[in-house]
């Protein structure tokens, strides 16, 4: 018996479109109710897309008719956090939000308390990125051109002056990794 391989040339293979963008699971909230499962995971591009994605899976629902559904999971939005009926347009906001700052962008989003808006302006606020807050705090200092002796450096606690900006509401502080903050001014 030989075996039958097909020709590499005719296999095709399609990769997702968005691989990496942020993903909403809707589920049909009919068969939910009725202890069925059915639903769809969706890629967070645009609002009609998702919806029309939304219409396929309420019409292939085991249960005729169904017309409800709400977000039961999502994936890739960094911690961020989405309600079960946010609208399409908050779901593709916040997607975009995310995929252009990633775990930044959803610990600023935490920071206050998920309002985007907010989110999206602290960025005009961006001080940058450092190894440590003393690191910011000591760059700082040597931007504004304050002078101190060579002799004293070595006794100035950059941490606590750091620790005190953050504390005084001066900057807020975000560690992303190791060796790895996000300054912001807090003005």
């Amino acid at each position: 018996m030989t075996e039958h391989h097909p020709d590499p040339a005719q296999i095709t293979c399609t990769a997702p479109a968005y691989p990496d963008r942020p993903r909403i699971y809707v589920a049909c909230l009919a068969a939910y109710n009725n202890g069925c499962l059915h639903g769809r995971w969706i890629t967070a591009t645009t609002p009609d897309e998702i919806r029309t994605q939304v219409r396929a899976m309420l019409a292939a629902s085991p249960i005729p008719d169904a017309e409800e559904w709400a977000i039961h999971d999502y994936e890739g939005f960094e911690g961020a956090h989405l309600s079960e009926y946010a609208s399409f347009e908050t779901v593709c906001e916040l997607a975009d939000f995310i995929e252009d700052h990633g775990e930044l962008g959803a610990k600023l989003l935490s920071h206050f308390g998920d309002d985007l808006a907010d989110a999206r302006a602290a960025f005009d606020e961006y001080a940058g990125e450092y190894r440590s807050a003393a690191d910011f705090a000591e760059q700082f200092r040597e931007d504004t051109g304050t002078q101190i002796p060579q002799n004293l450096r070595y006794y100035i606690d950059w941490e606590a002056l750091a620790r005190d900006m953050a504390l005084n509401g001066e900057i807020m502080v975000f560690q992303t990794g190791f060796d790895e903050v996000h300054i912001f001014w807090s003005r």
